[in-house]
Parts: structure tokens; sequence; C-alpha cells
């Protein structure tokens, strides 16, 4: 007689081999790419601003890259030192300054000559922390709350509350670990409540001048999303402004002043990105009376292309001045996507 089914082994010990995601995981890459970008700029500012001065002599030159280095080891020995949500921010920050001050001397790496001021460096810089940003959305996207198995979030919660302990939590943490576990079990939810009564309270912290700053900020950026006004003069930018770029580079090749242009590359790619983009907001603009919703996905889409491929080349042939038309794209960017999601919203009525 056949013996009973043999079952085949599932994928449970994989998945007990990973490791534990963090809630906030794409805070903290998010604190150390904006701290790793202010330091960029910063130096640069400061550098153009001193005439460039060399810290040492006599042959001796130490370099920032290295106090970057320092500074990355730093931040990891500081979250690998301490507990808790404040050290791992803290540890992003300085590793994300130093990732800032390493990043900047890229152009001394790939070039024989060492050369800090190689044009394309800027591009470098530019791709590396888009691909962060890439990273860091992706993170975003895996680690919510309810993408986060049952135990990832009792683990998350107790690391709370673990962290908790020496200085207390506020009420408004307490609430947010009781629902994280919330759904995970009665006994794991009694536990952790019982938990928390033995974690002392503590009276949340004073607003901070930058948080205060930082929150009108959101407030702001939201105001003016949500303003209908704003997205006319926005659709009739991303129309004109590709296609005067384009423009602007058959006149100088018609006037030779694209003859003294040395990055000539990284002029055909700002030329082709603008091309594209012009492409596809000449389609989002004959959409516009037909299908909105889709009109809207072809702004983003130029708007995107934009970013991860025009200002790559822009960034070569104007280096940091570029800076300006990333700033300008992102705050675009901003007020088509919340248009986009109204639009989506509305249909789905």
């Amino acid at each position: 007689m056949p013996g009973p089914p043999r079952h085949r082994p599932g994928i449970g010990w994989l998945v007990r081999l990973l490791p534990t995601r963090a809630l906030g995981a794409a805070s903290y890459l998010q604190a150390f790419v904006l701290s790793g970008v202010v330091t960029v700029l910063g130096v640069r500012a400061y550098l153009q601003a001193t005439g460039y001065p060399q810290i040492g002599g006599g042959g001796l030159h130490i370099a920032h890259v290295l106090w970057g280095g320092l500074l990355l080891a730093v931040g990891l020995g500081v979250t690998l030192v301490y507990l808790g949500d404040g050290a791992r921010t803290a540890g992003a920050v300085v590793g994300g300054i130093g990732f800032g001050l390493f990043i900047d001397e890229v152009g001394k790496f790939v070039t024989t000559g060492t050369d800090y001021f190689y044009a394309p460096a800027a591009a470098i810089i530019y791709v590396a922390f888009a691909l962060l940003v890439l990273l860091t959305q992706a993170v975003r996207g895996r680690t919510g709350r309810s993408r986060l198995t049952p135990a990832e979030r009792t683990a998350n919660a107790l690391d709370v509350v673990l962290s908790g302990l020496p200085g207390g939590l506020t009420d408004r943490r307490r609430v947010a670990v009781l629902r994280l576990v919330q759904g995970t079990g009665p006994a794991t939810e009694a536990a952790v409540a019982q938990l928390l009564d033995a974690v002392p309270r503590r009276e949340p912290p004073p607003v901070r001048i930058w948080q205060r700053a930082a929150d009108r900020a959101r407030r702001l950026a939201a105001w003016a999303a949500g303003r209908r006004w704003l997205v006319w003069p926005v659709v009739v930018y991303l129309v004109l402004e590709p296609m005067a770029v384009v423009l602007a580079v058959v006149l100088d090749g018609v006037t030779g002043e694209l003859d003294q242009e040395h990055e000539w590359g990284a002029v055909l790619g700002v030329t082709v990105a603008a091309v594209v983009t012009a492409v596809l907001s000449l389609r989002a603009a004959w959409l516009l009376r037909r299908d909105r919703t889709e009109a809207f996905r072809f702004f983003k889409l130029a708007l995107l292309v934009d970013l991860l491929f025009g200002q790559v080349f822009n960034f070569t042939v104007n280096q940091f001045g570029a800076v300006s038309a990333v700033a300008l794209d992102l705050a675009l960017l901003g007020v088509v996507t919340a248009e986009h999601r109204r639009l989506r919203r509305a249909a789905d009525r």
C-alpha cells in the first residue's frame, strides 16, 4: 500500500532567516540622503566662496574625503553601540554627512589626474543621490505597517518599548506601539500592553524651531499642490520649457557658440532628454480634453524622464548651477502628482 503523502518543505525556514524589517527604515534613509545633499551643496558653496583652500602644506593635503570616511564610521558606530530610534536617526545624519564629504571628491578618483573639477563629477554625484532616493521610495513601499508581517510588527513594537525603558515613553509613542500590535493575537497584545505599564511615562519634548519650520513647509506644499489655478501654469511650462531647450541648442549650433562646448556628449544627452520630454508633454496636452487622468500621467512621466535622465547631463554641462532646475522639477512633480491623484480618486467614485 502507498504510504502517506509526503509534503514538500515550505519556505518558512527562509522567511525566518531574513532580517526583520524596520518600520522607520525609509525615514532613516531619508535623513541620510538629505544630510548628504546638504553637505555636498554646503561644501561646494564654502569652497567657491573661499577660493578652494587646502588644509596642509609642504606636499601634505588632507582631503575632506578622509573626514567623510571618519564620519561614516562614526555614524555606523552610533547605530551599533546604542539602541533606539534617536540613535538610528543620529547615525543616519552623521553617516549622511560623511557620505556627502566622500562623494563630493569623486572627481579625484575617476580621473588619472585626480581632478576635483572634473566636469562629469557633478553628474555622478547627482546619480548617486538619485539612486538613493529611488532606494528610499522602494523601502518605503515595503516597510509600511500594512506590509510588515505580524511578527515584524511585534518586533518593532518591542524595540520601541525596550528603548524607552531608560527615559520613558510619551503617550503618543504608547498609542503607536499598541496600534502596531493590533491583530497579532490576544496573547501578544496583552503581553505588550503589560510591558508598556512597566515603562515610565515621559512628557512630550517642546516643539523645536526647525520642526515648526518643517511643518509650515509641508502645509505650504500641500496647499500649493491642492490649488487648481496652479495646475495650468505648470502645464504651460511643461509644454514650452523642453522645446525652448531644444531651440536654444539649435541656435547655439547656428551661431557657432556650440563649437566652444567641451562636453558634447552631455549636450547631446540634454537635447535628447528635452526632445523626449517635449514629445511626452505634447502628448499630454493633446489628451487634456479627452482624458485628463491619462494626460497628467504623461506629464508626470515627462518630469521623471527629465529628473532621472535630463538632469544627469545638465549637471555635466552646468555643474552645480543645475540644482535650481532640479528643485523646480521636484516642485512641479509635486503639483502634477497631486492633480493626478485627485483625478484618479474622482474617476473611482
